[in-house]
């Protein structure tokens, strides 16, 4: 289950509080080169719930992404996350000589505890890989194993950086299938990172659309699960925020129009 317990992001604050929110984001701000890629951002993420982030490159997501994962911290405002996350990337690299167990306990103190790795591995769908050696996972199966080491984290708020981009379709709609059975689960708070507005609507209770920095459009899913791709009400959230990014997208081209 979800913890109420939050720390700060930010480097210059030390309080640990009590929030109502797996995550809670007011006035976030991130610069680079003096340009603000987020700009005074609000957001809150209830506990256990599923969010997808769309969004055109450049609009902030990843780097968003990042801050609540506690990658960035040079930033203003106030970001209060879970103790406990764990990130995922759109390319993930293996330690290419070792055992899939051992790998996806790098990085946690203490001695390696093989039976952990083993069940987040069984949870993650590539329990039948445990002893294998990392370089020989498929692209796919790296994915999986990955996965399998943010769980080891026993994480309340799951950070998903676009995790299915290198996938062929087969593999990504499998592995899309078990990161909605595991936020099932284990109940934890998921924010999905995705340029995939079907995968977005296929997973998320709510659908948040990035732009210049703020989060500009929000779409709430409430569809039941499990998701049937060819029912009309699914392919009307799907064209709406489809739309939406068109909009954007349209937008971005007319800014950069000589003048």
């Amino acid at each position: 289950m979800a913890t109420d317990l939050h720390r700060p992001v930010h480097p210059r604050t030390h309080r640990t509080v009590r929030a109502p929110h797996s995550v809670h984001v007011d006035g976030l701000v991130r610069s680079f080169d003096g340009r603000r890629v987020i700009d005074r951002l609000r957001l809150d993420i209830e506990h256990g719930e599923f969010v997808a982030l769309l969004g055109r490159a450049g609009c902030g997501k990843s780097a968003l992404l990042r801050i609540l994962a506690g990658l960035d911290r040079d930033i203003e405002g106030t970001v209060l996350v879970p103790r406990r996350r764990a990130v995922t990337s759109p390319s993930p690299r293996p330690t290419p000589w070792t055992r899939v167990w051992r790998d996806v306990l790098l990085g946690l103190p203490g001695e390696p505890d093989r039976a952990l790795a083993e069940r987040v591995l069984d949870e993650a769908g590539l329990g039948h890989r445990t002893t294998a050696r990392s370089r020989t996972l498929s692209d796919g199966e790296v994915q999986r194993a990955f996965l399998a080491r943010a769980l080891a984290r026993d994480p309340d708020l799951l950070l998903l950086d676009d995790p299915f981009a290198a996938l062929d379709a087969p593999t990504r709609i499998a592995a899309r299938q078990v990161v909605g059975e595991v936020w099932r689960r284990r109940g934890c708070a998921v924010l999905l990172v995705t340029d995939d507005v079907e995968e977005a609507v296929s997973l998320a209770d709510r659908v948040l659309v990035m732009e210049g920095g703020v989060i500009a459009h929000e779409q709430r899913i409430g569809l039941d699960r499990p998701r049937d791709l060819t029912e009309p009400r699914f392919a009307g959230l799907r064209a709406g925020l489809l739309r939406r990014l068109d909009g954007d997208l349209a937008a971005a081209r007319e800014d950069l129009r000589p003048r």
